[in-house]
């Protein structure tokens, strides 16, 4: 391997550490004593100005606010899948049990893309992948075993709740992110279309982190309405609760998410480190379980436990290795790939 793709696996290794970091900091928040609503809803009003910062190096706005006055309802309500559908319940269940029951729960999305796909797409893409399903049937397999083994072989109807609820957030995630994709390949077509007929050049193609904070923008009115019912249900925020979601909002929502995008840019037409590359996510169930125990002072898995997060690790390297393989050289895929680990 080229030392350029050594430098990509790290930094794919650098940003699962990062993204864990959103597990153990909600976990901690909950364990403190703090409410899971102001974690999540800080978490995004904190990212925003974050990304701002950054945008700078990025490209700026670049065309997004003529996107954004062109076609608001896409923005609004895929951003309102991607992110609240998403944060909410996830959030919500990190009460439910360790950060690495959560992160290991959560892997389910590997699976959700091939299945999303005949729903979302009208061409070749809509096809059911069998190979990676197989492979999701294997995390799947390996999050129900995680799951038996933590609650020593009795799942409570609470402990099925929190299934489902990383179920629909590790569906919502990749639904939310393809699907805005999707509206701008449309857009981006139709506007070819338009200038090969003569008409005036339209905008430059968003890039990764542009999209991120249009997103972020537009799922920003439901934050603060959900913020105006928990200050008066609940109360407001303390500055524990603010610190933890402001280290949320700058580990996964702004560096992980930069150093992923570089990662998979930098090796965009190489299939073998593309593959290393997507497989790094599995770090994150061993890097949540480390700091889970180090930090919140979590106990290791084991018996069922330990053989659930294996499956799991295992299934995320096999379904980065395909996923390697059959995008390479081909953008639109590669972008659908990185579309899956945004903010």
């Amino acid at each position: 391997m080229r030392s350029s793709s050594l430098v990509a696996v790290a930094l794919a290794l650098c940003s699962a550490l990062f993204f864990t970091l959103t597990y153990v900091l909600n976990r901690s928040l909950v364990a403190g004593g703090g409410h899971w609503q102001w974690a999540v809803i800080l978490r995004y009003l904190f990212t925003l100005p974050l990304l701002a910062l950054v945008l700078p190096w990025q490209g700026g706005l670049g065309g997004l606010p003529q996107a954004l006055r062109r076609h608001p309802r896409p923005w609004l309500g895929w951003s309102s899948v991607g992110f609240v559908l998403f944060g909410i319940p996830l959030t919500w269940a990190a009460s439910s049990g360790p950060s690495w029951l959560i992160a290991g729960s959560f892997q389910i999305t590997v699976l959700a893309g091939p299945l999303l796909a005949p729903l979302l797409y009208r061409d070749e893409r809509r096809r059911l992948a069998w190979g990676s399903l197989a492979i999701g049937a294997l995390i799947v397999a390996g999050v129900f075993t995680l799951q038996w083994g933590h609650a020593h072989g009795r799942l409570r109807p609470g402990d099925w709740l929190a299934v489902g609820a990383v179920a629909l957030a590790a569906f919502a995630y990749p639904l939310g992110n393809r699907g805005l994709l999707l509206h701008l390949e449309q857009t981006e077509a139709m506007q070819a279309e338009a200038e090969q007929a003569g008409a005036q050049r339209g905008p430059p193609r968003l890039n990764a982190v542009q999209r991120v904070f249009g997103m972020t923008l537009c799922s920003w009115p439901l934050w603060l309405l959900f913020a105006l019912i928990a200050w008066r249900t609940i109360g407001p925020p303390d500055l524990r609760e603010m610190l933890l979601a402001a280290g949320v909002a700058l580990s996964s929502g702004t560096i992980a998410t930069v150093m992923f995008f570089r990662a998979t840019d930098m090796v965009r037409r190489e299939p073998g480190a593309l593959a290393a590359v997507e497989a790094m996510q599995a770090a994150e169930l061993l890097f949540a379980t480390l700091l889970g125990v180090l930090f919140l002072g979590e106990s290791w898995p084991h018996g069922y436990a330990a053989f659930g997060a294996l499956a799991i690790v295992l299934g995320i390297a096999l379904f980065g290795w395909i996923s390697g393989r059959g995008a390479a050289g081909h953008d639109d895929q590669l972008r659908a790939l990185r579309g899956d680990r945004s903010a």
